[in-house]
């Protein structure tokens, strides 16, 4: 069944390859759990008490909260496929409740360390400098997660409107417009890539004219955030964070950014505000007479 359910996830529900593995990871590490436990063979026959000693088992192994939700998460979404399927009659994870999570803020690069990297880096002067030069903008000036990067086409690169036509996750689309120095970096991007032998459709691709691959662009835009930040985190998805952060920071409307970012709902982009709020602070305490 979990190999069912893995199918109706990538061909129904459309889920991403990295979202694929993550569940298929965590059914898989549950099932492993209960044939070591010998309670159950499969995961179809599992209770409530045998979900819960799972999570103990994970919370006493040192895992964080906000990892076992997830995995919660993914046994809910697993057993309502079952109950669905008519495999079960009850779903045994209706009285698991998720472990109480801080809330971490989003990491982000202050805008002068970045601007330190874009503006005053001497990056290469051949295709690969140009190229990853333009990765690092096209994260930062456009808020794109890496899967929306590494898909993007040519032909939804529309320089003389300066837009983006970006396809995020469930395959739905949204317009971003670009700024003038980045629509102008494009192009001597695909100047330059015309040095390699590609027929590929992919706007960003490898020194040999391939597809660009998510490990080669975490390596690319690490090496670059050394440069800036000390952060532990240093991956692209830092640069979505810094793209929507450096926004509300410079007064720009929320429900903006949420178009902009792909969020579905408002929740997931007010987060952001904690940091434009600590902004909004810094700047009152400066500028008041009382402050």
């Amino acid at each position: 069944m979990i190999e069912s359910f893995l199918k109706y996830l990538q061909y129904e529900k459309r889920c991403s390859p990295h979202t694929l593995t993550s569940y298929e990871t965590d059914l898989t590490q549950f099932n492993t759990f209960l044939q070591t436990s010998g309670e159950f063979k499969e995961p179809e026959g599992a209770d409530f008490a045998a979900i819960r000693s799972w999570i103990v088992s994970l919370v006493d192994g040192g895992m964080s909260a906000r990892s076992v939700n997830r995995k919660i998460a993914t046994l809910r979404a697993y057993y309502k496929y079952l109950l669905k399927k008519g495999t079960i009659s009850v779903d045994p994870t209706l009285k698991v409740k998720s472990l109480k999570t801080g809330k971490p803020l989003p990491p982000f690069v202050e805008e002068s360390r970045l601007n330190h990297i874009l503006d005053t880096f001497d990056f290469p002067d051949n295709f690969t400098g140009v190229r990853d030069r333009l990765v690092m903008e096209l994260l930062y000036g456009t808020g794109m997660r890496l899967s929306e990067m590494t898909g993007l086409k040519q032909s939804e690169v529309s320089l003389p409107e300066r837009t983006i036509k970006v396809t995020g996750k469930r395959n739905k689309q949204r317009i971003v417009p670009i700024s003038r120095s980045l629509a102008s970096l494009i192009s001597r991007y695909q100047d330059s890539r015309k040095t390699l032998t590609c027929d590929q459709p992919w706007l960003i691709v490898t020194d040999e004219g391939k597809q660009a691959y998510p490990m080669m662009v975490y390596r690319l835009v690490r090496k670059y955030l050394d440069l800036a930040t000390t952060h532990e985190r240093r991956s692209p998805h830092v640069l979505r964070h810094t793209f929507a952060t450096h926004l509300l920071n410079r007064g720009a409307d929320l429900n903006a950014v949420k178009d902009l970012l792909g969020h579905s709902s408002l929740a997931a982009t007010q987060v952001y505000t904690h940091h434009s709020i600590s902004k909004l602070k810094e700047i009152y305490e400066k500028a008041h007479p009382k402050g």
